[in-house]
């Protein structure tokens, strides 16, 4: 499509408009031919076969049709048709040049498309005023609507940078959490690629996979109210130390609740169920089996593999038989049974992942 600029709106160079003409008789083609540039119109294509008019058509950037209607091989209603079912882009506006004058043509030519009609002999000014109208119109028309493209892309790309500022935002509270038990934020990272992997295999299209991994980072964003006395207690907590971190599941919820987002949406809803168990004896609302929603099962597999097999200041790395081993009996005790097949089966891209963002080696510790 031909670019305008926006000073062109108030004189659009209507005389560079590409005009079509199309007549079996190659001396009309001449008299039209000869009235358009008398009067400077300088971008003018012509054939004699209607047959060659959806080809013209697709190859250039047509902006007027002047089409005659009793023509061998295809007639002037056919070639509209044609144009209308065929053309892979907006079909041109048409103005019939015919020797037709009965309303029942006129008729069946608007109803097949054609914008304006008139009929030979013609008289020259009417049609160069025709000709003119039509063309300023079509090309006021491409002008709005390459405006309107340029506008969406504008829109589309401020929503790029909106949604990229949402998830690097989103990414940060996340890691905000982290940072309090964990020099480097990686975990998030690592459990967010997992989770996203087993929930592509259980079945969630990409969209709910992507929101996955956006959602995901933000699962233990209610850390950040928990006491630092208990968070980064070393030992065993006691029962009432306990009874407080578990709340980091509901507060971390209630901080992402109440957004119409998806991505907030799942966040809350990962948030408050990552640490619940298939058989009930997770918290915070002793859920089981398939009442605790998909995406904290996942999250909960994710989490509980990437902190088992990762060092920290106060524990060192299980090594990766061992985790895996874990996993597998937790299988329809704490982890849903199906998703567990699926991390099986995913674990050679899994440790890639583990790999790929592996924590710096000072923070590495020896496996068990």
């Amino acid at each position: 499509m031909k670019q305008y600029k926006k000073s062109d709106i108030a004189s659009l160079d209507i005389k560079s408009a590409s005009i079509l003409i199309v007549d079996d008789e190659p001396v009309n083609i001449k008299l039209v031919e000869s009235v358009l540039k008398g009067n400077n119109y300088t971008n003018i294509l012509t054939t004699t076969d209607p047959r060659e008019v959806l080809a013209l058509c697709q190859k250039n950037e047509i902006d007027l049709i002047l089409l005659d209607l009793n023509m061998p091989h295809l007639d002037g209603y056919q070639v509209m048709d044609q144009l209308k079912h065929e053309l892979d882009k907006p079909v041109p506006p048409v103005l019939i040049l015919t020797a037709q004058s009965s309303r029942e043509f006129k008729n069946r030519a608007f109803e097949n498309g054609a914008k304006d009609y008139v009929t030979k002999p013609f008289d020259v000014i009417e049609v160069l005023a025709r000709v003119q109208n039509l063309v300023q119109v079509e090309l006021f028309n491409k002008y709005l609507k390459n405006e309107n493209m340029i506008l969406e892309e504008k829109v589309q790309e401020r929503t790029r940078e909106i949604n990229q500022t949402r998830l690097e935002v989103v990414r940060r509270l996340g890691r905000a959490a982290e940072y309090r038990d964990n020099e480097t934020g990686l975990h998030i990272v690592r459990m967010s690629k997992i989770a996203q992997l087993i929930g592509l295999a259980y079945g969630l299209d990409e969209y709910q996979a992507d929101l996955l991994l956006n959602a995901s980072p933000m699962h233990d964003i209610g850390k950040i109210g928990i006491p630092d006395h208990i968070l980064l207690k070393p030992g065993k907590f006691e029962p009432e130390e306990w009874e407080i971190m578990k709340t980091h599941a509901e507060i971390g919820a209630n901080i992402l609740s109440g957004s119409e987002s998806d991505l907030l949406s799942m966040a809350s809803e990962i948030a408050l169920s990552h640490h619940e168990k298939w058989d009930g004896s997770g918290y915070p609302n002793g859920l089981s089996g398939e009442s605790i929603p998909l995406v904290g099962r996942i999250c909960a597999v994710a989490d509980v593999f990437d902190a088992l097999t990762s060092a920290r200041p106060y524990k060192k790395a299980w090594g990766v038989d061992d985790a895996v081993k874990f996993m597998n009996e937790q299988s329809g005790i704490h982890f849903d049974p199906v998703l567990i097949e699926h991390f099986n089966k995913l674990l050679p891209e899994i440790l890639i992942i583990k790999k790929d963002f592996s924590e710096p080696e000072e923070l590495q510790g020896a496996s068990l």
